[in-house]
């Protein structure tokens, strides 16, 4: 190994530490007040859920801040080295560019590796795990759950039949005001329900896993299949119950949250899956293995790319690495809306195929510079 292997390695890999942790920061911090919000600031979240939730959440963000760090660090790296000459000296010594990026490729084969283990087996565990926390501090406090002013729902998946919405308007005391529950036909019948309460007293049932409300000047109006509108009024209604949706029994419903040979048993196993359901369900684990090859098609991408900037400010290399990295994730996007499995795998590795094209397009470009 050469010298100007070490050096240029500890460079990339140094660099795209700190780009990682940079990225991972704004990504944890940004998951953890958006989804945490109501339970941080009115609930008072315990400790102990917020870093359950951050140890949870730190692999998710990985798989996105893996890839993009390391093109950055590529770009900011290597166009350091064209702006101060290096790679001309490296080039009058003999040394030609590929040799030269032998270090990028050997730590981009590494980091698509560890994303390979981190897509399909880590990240799975860890957004099921998310999904049973809300679930969890639902349980120990239900109150936590409903923020004034935001519709909550569905609180039970499982019942094809109706889909619940909670709204309620204001809380103090475990009454919550203003209670507004809605009700839809999980069918094409029509039929709904919609429930009001001037205020409402929770009390849950944890066994059973429900929410119990003790309602006060209460009204109900039921709209049948037929048209027909029922309506009631009572000064108090004792109790009403919702069930509260357990994520682990629903989590073979989440391609996100389950491993590849759980994907494959879900598809083949359940007669319930339409067409279009399937495909989105097999692309779950052709995405994973599309962006495991990020940092490897980063590499071959980065390095010549990168050379453009020796005649300016090196930072347009973290320009170039987020517009590269921004349209490598928005072909995931189009990819939700294909039907098919064929235009779906194409989809998802099309960036890859792309980066290894331009990246020997502009390797052989810069070799007669």
């Amino acid at each position: 190994m050469r010298t100007s292997d070490l050096y240029i390695g500890r460079q990339v890999l140094l660099g795209t530490v700190y780009a990682v942790a940079i990225l991972g920061v704004v990504l944890v911090l940004g998951n953890l007040f958006s989804k945490l919000q109501p339970l941080l600031v009115e609930s008072k979240a315990p400790l102990g859920l917020v870093l359950r939730f951050v140890i949870n959440v730190l692999p998710v963000s990985l798989i996105y801040t893996v890839p993009w760090g390391f093109l950055s660090a590529v770009m900011l790296v290597f166009g350091r080295l064209s702006n101060h000459q290096e790679i001309t000296a490296f080039r009058v010594a003999g040394i030609s560019l590929v040799r030269v990026a032998a270090p990028v490729f050997v730590i981009g084969i590494f980091l698509s590796g560890l994303s390979l283990w981190l897509n399909t087996h880590v990240v799975p565990n860890s957004k099921a795990t998310i999904f049973q926390l809300f679930y969890d501090q639902a349980t120990r406090d239900p109150a936590s759950l409903l923020k004034p002013g935001v519709a909550v729902g569905s609180f039970n998946p499982d019942d094809k039949e109706l889909d619940l919405k909670l709204l309620v308007e204001k809380r103090s005391d475990g009454w919550v005001e203003g209670f507004n529950l809605y009700g839809f036909s999980g069918d094409k019948s029509g039929s709904r329900v919609f429930v009001h309460a001037r205020r409402a007293k929770l009390s849950p049932d944890l066994e059973k896993r429900q929410l119990r409300f003790n309602l006060e000047d209460a009204w109900c109006e039921a709209h049948g299949e037929d048209g027909e509108v029922k309506s009631i009024l009572a000064n108090q209604v004792e109790p009403l119950v919702v069930d509260l949706k357990d994520s682990s029994k629903n989590k073979k419903l989440k391609a996100s949250s389950m491993t590849n040979d759980e994907i494959l048993e879900a598809v083949a196993n359940n007669p319930t899956f339409e067409e279009s359901k399937k495909v989105k369900f097999r692309s779950e684990i052709t995405k994973r293995w599309s962006f495991s090859m990020a940092c490897i098609s980063f590499a071959f991408i980065a390095v010549p790319l990168s050379l453009g900037t020796r005649r300016r400010d090196t930072s347009s290399g973290l320009v170039y690495s987020l517009l590269i990295g921004t349209g490598y994730f928005l072909f995931t996007l189009v990819a939700d809306h294909i039907k098919t499995d064929a235009g779906a795998t194409a989809i998802l590795w099309a960036p890859n195929v792309l980066c290894v094209l331009l990246g020997l397009f502009l390797f052989r470009r810069a070799k007669f510079r």
